[in-house]
């Protein structure tokens, strides 16, 4: 029997601590503490295995965190509704009991005041030494946020709030996120507009730009050399991304 069965069972003593804790006795009931202890603690250590334990951490953190996550701008939205449930079916294949416990984890997660940092700090603090799954939760929460085919500011404020935590690199996290943005999407971006923006908006967008990169205008804030050819190089890669939105667009 996994560690699904013995919760749903509720034949385990198991009290996860922290808020993940708190999650985990609103959304499966009496055999878990209020949080109140240490991170992960069994009140049987014979119960549940270590790989039993961490399994039960990675599971209720996902869906707490995903939670949070759909519900930075305050509400949820039934598009967002259906990105989560498609993950669960599509990408995690639950079977029913399983798919029922995810949403019990992540409902409970949404009306907890518990914050989505909170629910970073206590995953890391379980899986700093594995970084391939602190790995997988990032890609997790992109592939969720960005099922729609966009990622909204404060969406990412979040998930970058999660790679800091995880100690991760900025270069990292952008070879994560290029595995669900495509190229056209990242020209747009390079230009800080939304690919549904006009003609006109993105001309004037990219004129704005150019002026504030232009070699010369670097040079006069009397700037480090490095930030120079930094700033150079920003310069090349806007003409470029206007290039190839000009082409996309037939302009």
């Amino acid at each position: 029997m996994t560690w699904m069965g013995k919760v749903v069972g509720g034949t385990i003593g198991f009290a996860l601590g922290g808020p993940l804790g708190a999650v985990a006795g609103a959304a499966f009931g009496h055999m878990f503490d209020d949080g109140s202890n240490q991170n992960l603690l069994t009140k049987n250590q014979s119960v549940l295995s270590p790989d039993e334990r961490s399994q039960m951490a990675f599971f209720i953190a996902s869906f707490s965190m995903l939670a949070k996550l759909i519900k930075v701008d305050g509400q949820v939205n039934e598009a967002e509704l259906k990105s989560v449930q498609g993950f669960m079916a599509r990408d995690l294949q639950l079977n029913a009991s399983s798919q029922q416990a995810a949403e019990d984890i992540f409902n409970a997660a949404l009306n907890t005041p518990e914050s989505f940092e909170s629910f970073a700090v206590q995953f890391y603090q379980h899986f700093h030494a594995q970084p391939q799954l602190l790995e997988l939760m990032i890609d997790i929460l992109l592939r969720v946020s960005l099922a729609d085919g966009s990622i909204n500011a404060n969406e990412e404020k979040l998930i970058k709030s999660a790679v800091h935590i995880f100690q991760f690199s900025d270069a990292a996290y952008h070879n994560l996120k290029s595995r669900y943005v495509s190229d056209s999407d990242r020209y747009y971006t390079i230009l800080g507009c939304l690919k549904n923006d006009s003609d006109a908006q993105i001309k004037s967008r990219y004129r704005s730009l150019v002026r504030d990169y232009h070699p010369d205008t670097i040079a006069s804030k009397g700037l480090p050399e490095e930030f120079i050819k930094f700033a150079n190089d920003k310069f090349q890669e806007i003409h470029e991304a206007y290039d190839m939105v000009k082409k996309e667009r037939n302009l």
